[in-house]
C-alpha cells in the first residue's frame, strides 16, 4: 500500500500471492511427507543397525567354529599319534618274547582306551563347530533381510523427496507402499524368517 491510500502491486506479487495460496493446498501433503520420512528414517536408521549387529555376529560364530575345527583337528592329529604307538606296541608285542609280551599289551590297551577319549573329545569340537558354523549361517541370512529391508525403506525416503519436488500423488502412494513392504521385510528379519 502506498501512502495515498490505493494498493499498488509490484511486479511478483502477484505469483508470491498465488504461490502462497497453492502451498496451502499441498502443505498438508508436505507436512504429511516430512513426518512419515522422518520415522522412514529413523526406522531405517534401526533396521541398519541391526543388519551390522547380525552380520558382526556371523563373523563371530564363523571365528569361533573355526577355533573349533582347529581343537578337532588337533585333537584327531593326537588320535593318529597315539594309533601309531598303539601299532608301534602290537608290533613289538608280536616280535617280542613271551616274558615280555605283557609289558606291550598294557601299553597297547592304555594306548586305545586314550585313543576312545581322544575321539570323543574330537567328535565334540567337531559337533560344537558344526553349531557355529549353523548359527553363523542364520546370523547371515538375518543381516541379508536387514539390508533389504533398509534398502527398500532408503528407496521409500528417495520417492519421498521426488514426491516433494515434483507434488505428484502417485509418487507418494510409491513411498507408503515400499515403506510399507520395507516394514515387512524388517518383520521378517525380526522373526528370523
Amino acid at each position: 500500500m502506498s501512502e495515498g491510500g490505493f494498493h499498488v502491486h509490484g511486479p511478483h506479487d502477484h505469483e508470491l500471492e498465488h504461490a502462497a495460496q497453492s502451498g496451502h493446498d499441498s502443505g498438508g501433503m508436505i507436512a504429511q511427507i516430512a513426518v512419515i520420512t522422518a520415522i522412514i528414517a529413523t526406522v531405517g536408521a534401526i533396521f541398519s543397525y541391526m543388519g551390522g549387529a547380525t552380520q558382526a555376529n556371523a563373523g563371530l560364530y564363523k571365528n569361533n567354529a573355526a577355533i573349533k575345527k582347529t581343537e578337532a583337528s588337533n585333537q584327531w592329529n593326537y588320535f593318529q599319534a597315539k594309533s601309531t604307538k598303539q601299532s608301534l606296541a602290537e608290533l613289538a608285542r608280536d616280535l617280542a618274547p613271551e616274558d615280555k609280551k605283557a609289558g606291550y599289551q598294557g601299553k597297547i590297551e592304555r594306548y586305545e582306551k586314550e585313543k576312545n577319549e581322544i575321539k570323543t573329545a574330537a567328535e565334540k569340537l567337531e559337533t560344537e563347530a558344526a553349531t557355529w558354523d549353523k548359527s553363523s549361517d542364520e546370523q547371515m541370512h538375518q543381516h541379508h533381510r536387514w539390508a533389504q529391508a533398509t534398502t527398500v525403506l532408503q528407496v521409500s525416503i528417495a520417492l519421498a523427496a521426488i514426491a516433494l519436488l515434483t507434488r505428484k500423488k502417485w509418487l507418494e502412494y510409491g513411498m507408503f507402499a515400499l515403506a510399507s513392504v520395507g516394514l515387512v521385510i524388517g518383520a521378517l528379519a525380526l522373526l528370523h524368517i
